[in-house]
């Protein structure tokens, strides 16, 4: 069965997200390992794992709650708090920390306002912080979501962050029009 996640494009009742959650406890209550895989997907659909949801989710599993969150606080991929629209993860691995990861991380904590493991109050943007993206001769490296940029400079934070707040362009004065 493929659960379908993706609710960008409509607004979906918390009935249909509460129904999902429910075809995916069916499909992987008896499977051998099945708890990861349906809080990763129930995460998918609602954004994060909150109360409700983590409480559905030992029920269906016949689990007890403080099971279930100790599962979700040992891996660091899943979340209990709503996220932003862009997930910003700033390197600290060695290379990247060595190679001003820090400084990096400071400058968009300043832009955006908020701390690590915050997100704004518009939930445009959550961060958080990697051990290793694996980029490290390109350090330091933050990713967006998916999408990984290399050599960030802390001085250049707030043209980093534009871009993911408008898609207008911005022509340089001098620039043909």
């Amino acid at each position: 069965m493929s659960i379908s996640t993706c609710t960008c494009d409509k607004k979906v009742t918390e009935a249909e997200l509460m129904s999902r959650l429910e075809e995916v406890i069916k499909e992987n209550k008896d499977k051998d390992g099945g708890l990861i895989p349906a809080l990763q997907m129930a995460q998918s659909i609602f954004g994060y794992l909150p109360d409700m949801v983590v409480d559905r989710i030992a029920d269906g599993f016949n689990k007890t709650i403080s099971e279930v969150a100790g599962v979700i606080s040992f891996y660091s991929f899943f979340t209990r708090n709503p996220r932003g629209k862009y997930l910003v993860r700033v390197c600290l691995g060695t290379a990247c920390y060595v190679r001003g990861g820090k400084e990096v991380l400071e400058a968009i904590k300043k832009r955006l306002e908020i701390d690590v493991g915050e997100t704004t109050a518009d939930r445009q943007f959550s961060l958080e912080i990697g051990r290793c993206f694996g980029a490290c001769g390109m350090a330091p490296v933050v990713m967006v979501n998916d999408e990984t940029f290399q050599r960030v400079k802390p001085a250049r934070i707030n043209e980093f962050i534009a871009q993911f707040v408008t898609d207008e362009v911005v022509v340089e004065e001098g620039e043909n029009q």
